[in-house]
């Protein structure tokens, strides 16, 4: 892998970034746009439904680019080994955050299925139920600790 960092480092270091980008931008533009934007709808079936459609769109457009961050990941930390000690753990710490990021959107991902499950059989509470939790925490954790890893991505680079 590492002889694959260094013949394609650019493209490696701009895809891991784009995709950075592409999933922490887009749950931005989910949380402090679409979200508040939705509220305005007053009926709350429409809401509902509009709502779980719009994430559900979103999760499955990031889903590759999320493979993506970490198929480049690797290769970087691979390639990073021979690295000062400073580097690495500001690598790993960033990666770190990256799987807790997966982690909380594999739950994000359950919820909003278990959510359309629900409000598919017309139980429009429940379903609602089980997304509250998404604008309101999981989403600005993911939000918080993505702009941290882009941040300590930069960090690297002037390392």
């Amino acid at each position: 892998m590492t002889g694959l960092y260094t013949d394609y480092a650019h493209t490696i270091v701009f895809v891991h970034v784009l995709s950075a980008f592409i999933w922490v931008g887009g749950m931005i533009a989910i949380r402090f746009a679409v979200h508040p934007a939705m509220q305005s709808i007053d009926d709350a079936r429409i809401k509902l439904g509009k709502t779980l459609m719009l994430v559900g769109k979103f999760f499955h457009i990031v889903i590759p680019f999320i493979l993506l961050i970490f198929i480049t990941g690797l290769i970087m930390a691979v390639a990073q080994q021979g690295h000062h000690e400073g580097q690495r753990m500001i690598f790993l710490l960033k990666e770190s955050i990256w799987v807790v990021m997966a982690v909380n959107f594999s739950w994000m991902y359950l919820k909003r299925r278990k959510a359309q499950q629900f409000f598919d059989r017309g139980d429009l509470p429940t379903a609602k139920a089980s997304v509250e939790l998404i604008p309101k925490l999981l989403l600005p954790i993911n939000i918080i600790l993505g702009i941290a890893a882009l941040w300590l991505g930069v960090t690297l680079r002037g390392l």
